[in-house]
């Protein structure tokens, strides 16, 4: 097959174009294939505890392809094949089914029937199934699959026409159409569940990556018709971590053991033993890291027995978020390493006249200012049609495919990003207060029960923990309306934005202390994030305004009163107040597909007192009293 050079941006090979998604260029449509196809180009991007909790070696980044000649030279970056196969000319409407040998390199499929060479495009409809399979639909098993006569269902040579109807619209004006024994059929129906096994069509077990030679799975899912730019064509499993200091009381300088727990080799020294290949890790990370050989015994020894997770050694069941959480929530003021730099500042707003700063600042125990941040992000895999939980046992939802389809992933693709956020804390007994009165622990309950009998049940409790409380939701729903404000005021659009929420509730009788807070930084991997807006806007000032007039705006909706008295919104009634017009943010802002939303335990209603509720009622207060009605 000859190479076709398209170029994405490196962020893009992880969301939305990773392994397995679809990216539209030019009227072209291609898939990302799995990692096999970049395994030996990809750059190395170090975190030990991102490492840890996926259970894999290491992350790897996709080559930068060079400018201009140079760009040809070999194949360096991650492959993308056409998909769908089946095009058709938008002139003559002839369908014709695509192989390698047609490509030519750097020409775009052109009609060979119509004068002027008319590009052709991609079918819209394709087939998936819940196992993570994708193909073309045998469009000419749809064309003859009418009950009509028996001489058109036993046609061999099937010549396709996609036709459009004049006189309609919708998918009533579409036709596939056999130009041999004139079968058709319309795509009226098409969308409709187990339409695709009525007509005798069944999960070819494959991915379009997959060549002839490869195995086929044996799938018994039955594959759905969805359109090509759907949303449940890829749900991508993503995971994060944002680089933090190595843990104190260590041996020696934070520094050093930083970089000898990032070090390739560490994982594999730090599980190996007393065997003889621990002896030659230890050796090599010796020398690459310029200590003694003593000195990493002992290392390996006090992390062993009970060193903090921040450098990557902390127990398996330990989540990421605790670690982070304890490195944002730490007394010192001033912390300034390579990849993390930090400011504790106060807002100090309890002897400002205004009523409602005095509220805020009794509300907010802690803001830091991240002027140097580092995130690693991480693809594992990726489900269709369902977000999956993974579990190929599970019955509900999709089930992931590893972004390796053919053994066990030894590495993930990721990316690295810098940037800079604001980190805000609550304060933990006024919350605990909130959180213990009966309207609002009732109102959780409810959205818990939703949890529960959702499909994304699995995938959400790695959030939350393993019981909803009140401040996830509410600090959820902060973070959103942080992000929305930001937006105006930071000079970042809200796509450049990203949110961590740390309100995990961890299991009974856990050591770990209670999270109260929320992290909202930039996720561009290029200037974007290092305008430094958000920085100039967590300045005690600017933090206190942008904060009261979030909350004002969360106090109305353009789609009150069907928003404010929802008792069920979005996929699986997973939000309450909260939409398109006051809440949501594009997807990749939000860590947890936009649920778990609710203005009502922010700022409150008649019924539920809102955590902010006597802040925004402080505002508003001011705000009447500042209007001269003559």
């Amino acid at each position: 097959m000859k190479d076709i050079r398209r170029k994405v941006r490196r962020t893009q090979t992880i969301v939305p174009f990773g392994v397995g998604g679809i990216i539209d260029i030019r009227g072209e449509s291609f898939v990302a294939a799995d990692i096999r196809s970049w395994a030996a180009n990809g750059e190395r991007v170090e975190s030990v505890r991102l490492a840890d909790k996926l259970g894999v070696q290491e992350f790897r980044s996709a080559p930068v392809v060079p400018s201009g000649k140079a760009a040809y030279a070999s194949r360096i970056g991650p492959s993308y094949v056409r998909f769908p196969k089946w095009l058709f000319c938008p002139q003559c409407r002839v369908m014709k089914l695509w192989s390698p040998e047609n490509e030519q390199k750097d020409k775009q499929p052109t009609c060979d029937r119509c004068p002027g060479k008319a590009q052709l495009a991609p079918m819209r409809f394709i087939q998936v199934c819940r196992a993570g399979h994708m193909a073309d639909i045998d469009w000419r098993r749809w064309a003859h699959s009418k009950p009509q006569d028996h001489e058109q269902r036993q046609c061999q040579v099937r010549r396709l026409r996609f036709l459009a109807g004049p006189t309609s619209s919708g998918l009533e004006a579409l036709e596939i159409s056999c130009q041999v024994c004139r079968a058709s059929r319309s795509l009226v129906g098409i969308s409709q569940k187990n339409i695709l096994k009525q007509v005798g069509l069944a999960c070819q077990g494959t991915h379009p990556w997959h060549a002839a030679t490869d195995s086929a799975d044996v799938c018994e899912e039955t594959p759905q018709a969805v359109q090509r730019g759907a949303s449940n064509v890829y749900f991508p499993v993503t995971h994060s971590a944002i680089d933090i200091p190595a843990p104190s009381g260590l041996p020696e300088d934070d520094e050093i053991v930083q970089t000898v727990v990032n070090n390739r080799y560490w994982p594999e020294f730090k599980t190996a033993g007393d065997s003889p290949v621990s002896d030659a890790f230890r050796q090599i990370i010796a020398v690459e890291c310029r200590v003694s050989e003593d000195y990493l015994e002992d290392l390996r020894q006090q992390l062993a027995g009970g060193g903090s997770s921040a450098a990557g050694t902390g127990p398996s069941d330990e989540h990421l978020s605790i670690a982070e959480w304890a490195a944002f929530s730490a007394p010192e003021s001033v912390v300034d390493t390579k990849t993390f730099a930090v400011r504790r500042i106060h807002l100090d707003l309890d002897s400002d006249p205004a009523l409602s700063m005095r509220e805020l600042d009794a509300a907010v125990s802690a803001v830091v200012v991240a002027d140097r941040i580092r995130e690693v992000r991480a693809l594992e895999g990726f489900s269709r049609y369902e977000p999956g939980s993974g579990d190929p046992e599970d019955g509900e939802g999709g089930r992931m495919v590893s972004v390796d389809t053919k053994r066990r992933a030894q590495w993930l693709p990721a990316v690295e990003n810098y940037g800079e956020g604001i980190f805000i804390a609550v304060d933990e007994e006024s919350l605990s207060a909130w959180e213990q009165l009966p309207p609002v622990r009732d109102w959780t309950r409810r959205m818990e029960r939703d949890l529960e009998a959702s499909f994304k049940a699995d995938r959400l409790r790695d959030k939350t923990g393993p019981v909803l409380l009140p401040r996830f939701v509410m600090l959820h729903t902060l973070a959103h309306q942080l992000i929305r404000q930001l937006s105006f005021d930071s000079g970042y659009n809200a796509a450049s934005l990203r949110e961590r929420v740390y309100a995990r509730s961890h299991a009974l009788g856990s050591r770990f202390p209670s999270q109260a807070g929320v992290f909202v930084y930039t996720a561009a991997g290029d200037s974007e994030g290092t305008l430094g807006g958000l920085v100039r806007q967590g300045q005690p000032a600017n933090l206190a305004e942008t904060l009261i007039r979030l909350l004002e705006s969360a106090h109305w909706c353009s789609q009150d009163p069907l928003c404010a008295d929802s008792t069920g919104r979005s996929l699986a009634n997973l939000n309450r107040a909260a939409c398109h017009a006051c809440t949501l943010l594009p997807e990749t802002s939000c860590e947890i597909d936009n649920s778990l939303l609710d203005r009502t335990l922010l700022i409150g209603d008649g019924a539920v007192r809102g955590f902010f509720d006597p802040v925004v009622k402080a505002a508003l207060r001011e705000s009447v009293e500042a209007v001269d009605i003559p």
